[in-house]
């Protein structure tokens, strides 16, 4: 019984998830410091216009920044311990060159690449009525139909699995006393 009311708890959790349609995150790049620590790590990333660069780094020998040279970003002033992340909107597309600015002379400089976006798929038309035909596919719209049966199914094999346990449901065919003496049951006689 415990293993029904798991899969059927499980079974519910998983349908009942959903995802947030139309809102995509963009990824993160996360650029530190190399052993070095005189260089970027990676030196040179290439994103596309919605992601973000996370420059981390903790417990370096050196205090180590990242400025960009157009004024985009800056990560603040030189620390040993820094944790700054940048994302690159809709409109920042280009290269994009920043400094350590305590070791620029040492060379440690870096590059962040930034693609335009995609553009976004044209949107699906909506259907006329909510429960009509749409008539580009010529079916019918029916909210959650899948997720009705499985639910019907579960209560139906919970009921039933609560009955067998119970003993409600087991069909007998039980004989007087007399038939059962003579050495025939009910089935016998059938």
């Amino acid at each position: 019984m415990k293993r029904l009311v798991v899969t059927v708890l499980l079974l519910f959790a998983v349908t009942a998830t959903g995802t947030s349609v139309g809102e995509e995150s963009g990824q993160e790049v996360i650029v530190t410091v190399d052993s070095t620590n005189l260089r970027f790590s990676p030196s040179s990333v290439t994103i596309v216009e919605g992601d973000t660069v996370r420059f981390f780094w903790s417990g370096e020998l050196l205090a180590h920044n990242a400025v960009a040279e157009d004024g985009l970003f800056d990560s603040g002033e030189a620390s040993r311990n820094v944790d700054y992340a940048f994302t690159f909107e809709i409109g920042t597309n280009g290269t994009h060159q920043y400094i350590c600015e305590p070791h620029e002379e040492f060379g440690m400089i870096g590059t962040v690449i930034v693609e335009p976006s995609p553009p976004n798929p044209e949107p699906e038309p909506e259907p006329s009525e909510p429960g009509g035909e749409d008539a580009s596919s010529g079916g019918t719209w029916v909210p959650f139909f899948g997720l009705e049966i499985m639910l019907s199914v579960l209560l139906i094999v919970a009921i039933y699995q609560f009955g067998r346990t119970r003993g409600i449901g087991e069909a007998r065919l039980v004989g007087t006393g007399a038939e059962e003496s003579e050495g025939t049951t009910a089935e016998d006689e059938v």
